[in-house]
């Protein structure tokens, strides 16, 4: 191929990928596999790697992979990123509502109401269609160039459907599925969690490292134009219509309404149905539609005189923090969690708050007794907002994070790039009861009836001090055990028997190997075949499969090398735990890609199936290249319905979704 030839092709590829990334991230109705997606983009990272002159900056292949920066550059809004005025009742509303009404001199109004993204307000700047700046808000006046890091924001185009030049302003949000799983991921290595998904959202931002930001997964709501050249609207509702037609992802939940009444309306229907949404809102913007009327009512000092932000009332509470309790998690991480006298809060009543790291109780200055403010961060998460000094009476006792761990004495440790300290004992006791406890989760090992209580007082009588010594438990060390009668024994035996069945890749993630989590397990386990056979592989090895970095790679070696591990693996396979891979290897074709009627498609599973649990099910549609998600949405392709299907089967014949029963299902796997 030439260069003109590639050039043609380049354009092609690019107009066309530019085109499903709008359909699947933007409309949400995406008309090709993510396989084929990345089929279309590895041929264009290959042209233009060959021709490395036909790179655009509005290219799908420049989403992610910019220099880590040393800093980020200020830059000045072409119009300011005022903040908007609060109100926090329908008293504030409607006094909004008469100042309105008195410049509207009598005509009717009509206002636009917006979910308030909680999120990070950013500016993105296009040049005759093309993405060339985005920045956050700043000062309002001046911000900071992130344009590299809101790249990697997929739902964001490169490349707008027409030719203008314009500033628009958004919000940068982390949907929640994304926030837990980062939260997930962090608490695994050690590292700070965050306590929302905004802060995520506006950290994931202020990354230096581009690659870091798109592992963050952020999506982003357009919800204005700052300034634009040769475009001209009469509504607010016109300029937001513009640039749905432009590309942008703008948020469907908004409404015109007629009146401040239907304004209330639309906050009471919002504050009821938020847990519906996949982020996180905190109120409501309410903004006069009529941009003459706008441009008549102007500004104040700090924000517009034509919009107000509803604000959602927080769900908070006071109450007393009375003791800190210091919790060893498996992997060593030393937690903080308060203990608080108990309060009502949002339906539920709450008596423990976690306090994250030492960090965090610096920085809140909490003491032991303090009188202390607690919400539930997303309405889920109990957290300690702040503390009422005023309340203070000099009894307050503050509080240290020991030097030594809690449960075996050995030195705690921070170590490089870690907040959380650590105990890096290996023969801890919490540390080995955790692992128990994760080593016989449901995602793991899943032995039914042995759950954190009977671990735990197997473990303080002695009975298991290891995962192997599991398997060596007779019935009447189980009848030792409180509440433990002859039928809950015996079928605790049984289930720690069936469990022995299991294949490899639950007993790798039930090790507990550091950074190694359920798919991981299934990657080393698929690949390699055997525990024998992993336990001879090589970092280098490691790290040429797809999906294993280098981090994972050594993790999974020093682990494999260590006697004590090594000894409870022979013992392990002694008591006759399956040491192989059983799952379905991934059917290839000649060329090496996955061919199957699932390759590329996402599935779900609901009912109860007869010839297979819903687990073995989704394992082998994994492999053979499916996406199996847990709910119903309109980027299901598939859902296989057992008996007793329930609302999932309701919403995907509302949706059109195809249907298919379990025969149907096996009549189309492969011999």
């Amino acid at each position: 191929m030439n260069l003109e030839q590639a050039q043609a092709r380049a354009h092609a590829l690019r107009e066309t990928l530019n085109e499903h990334n709008y359909r699947y991230h933007v409309l949400d109705q995406p008309t090709i596999s993510d396989a084929e997606y990345d089929q279309l983009l590895r041929e264009l990272i290959a042209l233009e790697q060959q021709f490395p002159e036909l790179v655009t900056p509005d290219s799908p292949t420049q989403r992610v992979g910019g220099k880590v920066l040393p800093h980020f550059d200020k830059v000045e809004h072409l119009s300011p990123m005022l903040s908007l005025g609060n109100a926090f009742n329908e008293e504030d509303l409607r006094e909004f509502d008469e100042r309105v009404q008195k410049a509207a001199g009598g005509k009717p109004v009509k206002y636009v109401c917006e979910l308030k993204i909680d999120g990070l307000a950013v500016s993105l700047r296009y040049e005759d269609g093309r993405f060339a700046l985005g920045a956050t808000r700043g000062d309002g006046t001046v911000g900071e160039d992130i344009t590299q890091n809101l790249k990697t924001i997929r739902s964001l185009p490169l490349k707008l459907r027409e030719p203008v030049s314009l500033e628009v302003r958004g919000e940068a949000y982390m949907p929640r599925s994304a926030f837990e799983r980062l939260n997930k991921e962090r608490e695994a290595r050690g590292e700070a969690l965050f306590a929302n998904p905004r802060n995520a959202a506006a950290g994931s931002l202020r990354q230096l490292d581009p690659k870091l930001a798109a592992e963050r997964t952020l999506d982003i709501f357009l919800y204005g134009i700052g300034q634009s050249e040769g475009l001209s609207f009469a509504t607010h509702t016109e300029s937001l219509n513009f640039l749905t037609e432009l590309g942008f992802k703008v948020n469907p939940e908004r409404r015109t309404v007629n009146d401040i009444d239907e304004v209330l309306q639309y906050i009471q229907d919002w504050h009821e149905r938020r847990p519906e949404l996949a982020y996180d809102i905190d109120g409501i913007v309410i903004k006069v539609d009529d941009l003459a009327l706008r441009e008549e009512m102007g500004f104040t000092a700090k924000s517009p005189r034509w919009a107000i932000a509803y604000k959602f009332p927080a769900e908070e509470a006071v109450t007393v923090l009375e003791e800190i309790e210091l919790n060893v998690g498996r992997t060593g991480v030393v937690t903080p969690t308060a203990l608080l006298r108990p309060v009502s809060l949002a339906g539920t009543v709450v008596k423990r708050a976690s306090l994250h790291n030492e960090d965090m109780i610096r920085e809140k200055g909490l003491m032991l007794g303090d009188h202390v403010i607690v919400k539930k961060a997303g309405d889920i998460i109990p957290e300690v907002v702040a503390v009422l000094t005023d309340k203070r009476t000099g009894d307050e006792r503050p509080f240290a994070m020991p030097t030594h761990c809690p449960e075996c004495g050995s030195p705690l440790v921070r170590l490089e790039g870690e907040v959380a300290l650590r105990c890096i004992n290996p023969a801890c006791p919490a540390q080995t009861r955790e692992g128990i406890i994760h080593f016989v989760s449901r995602g793991a090992m899943n032995i039914e009836g042995l759950g954190e209580k009977v671990v735990t007082q197997l473990f303080d009588q002695g009975l298991v001090r290891s995962v192997a010594d599991l398997y060596y438990l007779r019935k009447e060390d189980l009848l030792r055990l409180e509440r433990m009668g002859e039928k809950s024994a015996t079928n605790l035996l049984k289930a720690i028997e069936a469990s022995k069945a299991n294949s490899l890749e639950r007993l790798l993630f039930g090790l507990g190997i550091r950074f190694v989590g359920a798919k991981g397990a299934k990657i080393l386990a698929q690949h390699y075949g055997s525990m024998e056979a992993l336990l001879e592989a090589t970092e280098d090895e490691l790290i040429h499969l797809e999906e294993i970095g280098p981090k994972m790679a050594a993790s999974v070696v020093t682990y494999m090398e260590k006697p004590e591990v090594r000894e409870t693996i022979r013992r392990l396979a002694e008591a006759g735990v399956n040491m192989q891979y059983k799952g379905p290897a991934p059917v290839q074709t000649a060329g090496g890609a996955t061919e199957s009627p699932f390759a590329g498609k996402t599935v779900v599973i609901t009912g109860t199936l007869e010839r297979m649990s819903r687990n073995e099910a989704a394992a082998l549609l994994e492999s053979l290249g499916a996406n199996v998600t847990g709910s119903v949405s309109k980027k299901t392709d598939l859902l296989i319905a057992g008996e007793k299907a329930g609302s999932k089967l309701d919403k995907a014949n509302k949706l059109g979704i195809a249907v298919w029963d379990e025969e149907t299902f096996l009549a189309h796997l492969p011999e």
